[in-house]
Order: structure tokens, then C-alpha cells, then sequence
């Protein structure tokens, strides 16, 4: 895991010159500029998801902005790693929810291959939350009651449709989202086929909790960790070095 922090002043690695206008204006930004949370691991719960609704209602309570987007990385079809930000619909005993449409690339890699990784990064407290884990689609029913408890908007966008398509240009798309628009007003219990609720269930989910001294605070959660007797559905803990 990348650790932030404030970074030194700004200054020209040795013997390349001096430092670019990129360089400058980056090395001057600041993190952390905030009084952190402390967090103690021996008092956290027996599994993540206890832990991850107390971190998401302090990070709302700390006012940080959109707590519930996240980063999910999936396999590419190369093989290689593909990331994007989307947002958060549940977090339940089941796993983490979000949705996106079953023929967009990252439906396309999902269903090829079911795992990806989420992570949460909550600047207001320092805190990361990494999550691992394989991918199952929700039902088509349940996939359209969590889409026509959403906004007006969500399912307009939901029945644009064509997600990842090319887009051949910025009219097309104005006039298939007006289309939308006027369809989501007119129906707001209308189908959307491909739009599809995805739940991660979770087989490992880290914690990190940042420290102004560099003593940052990493506790993972892995299920039924190997040697120690647990089983497939209880979670074991552990500290890691930052």
C-alpha cells in the first residue's frame, strides 16, 4: 500500500538539475494537513464489516467528501490490472455491492474472471480500506429494485445503455440521454436488461490508519486464516508492518 504523507520541501534529486515547475508544484502539496484519528487494533471487531460501518460513519461524520465512492480494480483481458472509481450501493453480510451494466469492460471482466480488489481512501482521517475478494451477479430482480430505489438520474443513465461503447460524438450521446431522461420520468419502474447489481465477498480487507510519525497503523482481516485452526467462514487478524 502506497503510505501518504507530507512530503519534504520542495528540492532537485541529485544531479538532475533543477527541479521541473511539475516537480515544484507537486512536492508542495501537503496530506494530512488535519489532526488524525487514533485507532487501536486490539480493541477492533472480529470481522471487517463491523469495522468498515464504524469507519464509514465516522468518515461522514469527519465530513469527507463522497466516503462512498471506491476504487475497483478487476483483471483486464490481457491479464493485466484494470482500476476505475465507482460507487458504493451495500455493505452487508453478503459483501460489497455496486452495479454496472453486464456488457461495459468491466462487466465483460468480471464475468470472465470474478475477482477484483476495492479500495476506500478517507482523507479527512488518514485512512485506507483495502478489500479482496470473488464477485457474484445479483440477481436481474434484485439488480432493478436496488436501480429503482436510486435517483432519477441513476436510471437514466442505467437505460442510456452502450457503457465502454465508442462514441461517435458528444450529440449522440445528448440525445440518447434526453431520450433516457424523458423515459426515467415517464417509467421509473422500467427495465434496464443489462444493468446488474455485483456483490464482492470478501476473502481479505485491510485497514490503514495513518500516523503524522510515520507509525501508521495496518490491521488485516483474512478469512480462515491457514495453521491456526479457523475455519472457511471465520476471520483471523493481524498486524503489518507500515
Amino acid at each position: 500500500m502506497t503510505t501518504p504523507g507530507t512530503p519534504p520541501p520542495p528540492a532537485a534529486p541529485q544531479g538532475s538539475g533543477p527541479a521541473t515547475p511539475f516537480q515544484t508544484l507537486l512536492r508542495a502539496q501537503r496530506v494530512w494537513d488535519v489532526e488524525l484519528p487514533a485507532f487501536d487494533p486490539a480493541g477492533a471487531p472480529a470481522d471487517p464489516l463491523s469495522l468498515f460501518h464504524t469507519w464509514f460513519a465516522e468518515a461522514v461524520a469527519a465530513g469527507q467528501a463522497e466516503p462512498h465512492t471506491m476504487g475497483l480494480a478487476t483483471v483486464a483481458e490481457d491479464g493485466g490490472p484494470d482500476v476505475r472509481t465507482v460507487m458504493l450501493h451495500d455493505a452487508d453480510g453478503r459483501g460489497w455491492h455496486f452495479a454496472s451494466h453486464a456488457s461495459s469492460r468491466k462487466g465483460r471482466q468480471l464475468a470472465a474472471r470474478p475477482e477484483a480488489a476495492l479500495h476506500f481512501y478517507w482523507a479527512s482521517q488518514g485512512r485506507q480500506i483495502r478489500i479482496r475478494g470473488r464477485v457474484a451477479a445479483a440477481p436481474h430482480a434484485e439488480s432493478l429494485a436496488d436501480l429503482h430505489a436510486r435517483s432519477t438520474g441513476a436510471l437514466a443513465a442505467a437505460l442510456v445503455g452502450r457503457q465502454s461503447e465508442h462514441l461517435s460524438s458528444s450529440d449522440e450521446l445528448a440525445r440518447a440521454s434526453a431520450a433516457a431522461w424523458d423515459r426515467a420520468q415517464a417509467e421509473p419502474d422500467a427495465d434496464a436488461p443489462t444493468w446488474t447489481l455485483y456483490v464482492l465477498e470478501p476473502r481479505e480487507a485491510e485497514f490503514f490508519q495513518g500516523d503524522e510519525r510515520r507509525r501508521h497503523v495496518r490491521l488485516r482481516y483474512r478469512r480462515g486464516g491457514a495453521g491456526n485452526g479457523a475455519t472457511a467462514a471465520e476471520w483471523t487478524r493481524e498486524l503489518l508492518w507500515p
